[in-house]
């Protein structure tokens, strides 16, 4: 007899519908799995086998042909399990139900030896694709029902075992759909931060400008001598950034659920993701790829924050790579197999020494450095790739008084406030567009929404050329200079945004 069951694949993190057809004949006995399977597909046979027969049900002894339709996309990963498992049961008529109604069915799950159903991963964009293509009835492993649940306009059906699934579709013992709790999407709030903006003493030109970065969506480079608060102030950053609206908390959920990496108790991320990936790094790790291409770090980081310590300490090649998706906030990664695109709309923050003793313009520590030591250590970072970072910040050695000082700092939440505001003026603006920032606005953007007064464009016009600002630079001046006004709140840039704006590029170079 032949079945047919609906299973869905996941290419980069978009869905894509799969069709399980299966032919039970008279012949010698074989398990035969065809249509671009991976290894892990393939080894699916030996636990589908050893799932029926545990959950009570027969494995005929017959001719089993597997097809995955269609035949052209690779198949990946154990989710093929559930699908492949039910299709026998249907064609074997030990699952007596409506060709018709089967395939308005979706089924997706890794099976265990005993017929359990364990975790899998892409679960969301899965059934995200279901529901586009109106396949309303799904069903999952139980331990990913709240992930599935996220997905409006679908009924999710939490499976514990094949048996369970066997007697619901049968009519014997029903299993009750899942009933999502919606007001996880109302807790944006309750999210504990590691760091406190509070906690660092003095550094208030340096938190300024990561103000100022978290409310527009800008790049910030740090640099100062050891032990100056670098990387307490970008562990501190995440405690300041606006909270994520549904829609990119659905998006990062996605390339969490992908990656696996999504805890089973909370399926759905409200907090703005902080990588710091070591700087020891390969390219692959922190851009994404592999045989089977996987996101890196700076898709792992998206719609949050992704902090470089020890910048020059990085690769130059993986540095590099950096550029493309700065501009573009997006990655795409090309093999042999296709080629699939990850977001990468992330804050870059990185920190570094002024040379590699660290103690270069400190004026309490004498630097032990040649000059030539120096500009080696400083070329790592290249031209193009500071360009492409808005803030540049000096973070200086703390005074003692500061550091002795027993007055209460303004803690993150104060500056949040102002942040979400300023925030909540540029999405207003943007309304109509796609864009959720003012840094990622297009020259026609800034064309359109960075109106400049008198004195600023007077201001704007004499650094261009006395700082010989590219034609890039200037336009991310005049992104910060809105940002700027934004958190003041005026809608004209003036000059004193303007001349902000420009404190915060490069000393040496543009």
């Amino acid at each position: 007899m032949l079945s047919k069951v609906q299973s869905c694949a996941v290419i980069g993190l978009e869905g894509a519908l799969v069709e399980v057809e299966l032919d039970i004949s008279n012949g010698l006995q074989a398990f035969q799995i065809v249509g671009l399977p991976d290894t892990a597909v393939n080894e699916s046979r030996e636990r589908v086998r050893s799932a029926i027969k545990n959950s009570g049900c027969l494995f005929p002894f017959k001719r089993v042909i597997v097809n995955l339709a269609p035949a052209d996309l690779r198949k990946e990963g154990p989710a093929y399990d559930l699908p492949i498992a039910v299709g026998i049961l249907v064609a074997s008529q030990q699952i007596m139900i409506d060709e018709q109604e089967v395939g308005k069915m979706l089924f997706l799950g890794e099976l265990s030896l005993d017929g359990a159903l364990r975790h899998t991963n892409g679960i969301l964009p899965m059934v995200a694709l279901a529901s586009d293509k109106h396949v309303s009835t799904i069903f999952v492993p139980a331990a990913d029902a709240m992930e599935a649940a996220l997905v409006q306009g679908v009924t999710i059906y939490p499976v514990e075992t094949l048996g369970q699934l066997v007697a619901h579709l049968n009519g014997e013992r029903r299993i009750e759909p899942y009933v999502p709790n919606l007001r996880i999407l109302e807790e944006t709030e309750l999210v504990l931060f590691g760091q406190d903006m509070a906690a660092v003493r003095g550094q208030e030109h340096v938190k300024r400008a990561l103000e100022v970065a978290a409310s527009g969506g800008h790049n910030l480079l740090m640099s100062g001598p050891p032990g100056s608060g670098k990387t307490l102030l970008a562990r501190a950053t995440p405690s300041i950034l606006p909270r994520m609206v549904i829609e990119e908390a659905l998006d990062v959920t996605k390339i969490y659920s992908v990656s696996g990496m999504l805890p089973a108790d909370k399926p759905l991320v409200l907090q703005r993701p902080f990588r710091a990936p070591h700087h020891t790094i390969s390219h692959a790790g922190l851009v994404g790829g592999g045989r089977i291409p996987r996101p890196g770090e700076i898709s792992l980081s998206h719609r949050g924050v992704l902090f470089l310590d020890e910048l020059p300490e990085f690769g130059q090649n993986v540095l590099e790579v950096l550029r493309q998706p700065l501009e573009d906030k997006m990655v795409t990664i090309s093999r042999a197999q296709g080629t699939v695109t990850y977001p990468a709309n992330f804050i870059l923050i990185a920190a570094m020494n002024p040379c590699p003793c660290g103690y270069y313009g400190d004026p309490m520590r004498e630097c032990s450095c040649t000059s030539n030591t120096i500009m080696r250590y400083q070329k790592r970072i290249s031209g193009p790739l500071l360009d492409r970072i808005d803030i540049h910040v000096e973070v200086p050695r703390i005074d003692y008084e500061k550091l002795a000082d027993k007055r209460k700092a303004e803690d993150s939440a104060t500056i949040r406030v102002r942040v979400q505001a300023a925030r909540e003026r540029q999405l207003q603006r943007l309304t109509g567009t796609k864009l959720t920032c003012n840094a990622e606005m297009g020259p026609a953007e800034v064309s359109d929404f960075c109106a400049v007064d008198d004195s600023g464009e007077k201001l704007l016009k004499a650094a261009t050329k006395q700082l010989h600002l590219s034609a890039r630079a200037y336009h991310r001046v005049l992104k910060l200079a809105r940002t700027i006004a934004d958190l003041a709140g005026n809608e004209m840039i003036q000059a004193n945004h303007i001349a902000e704006a420009i404190q915060y590029r490069p000393r040496v170079g543009t």
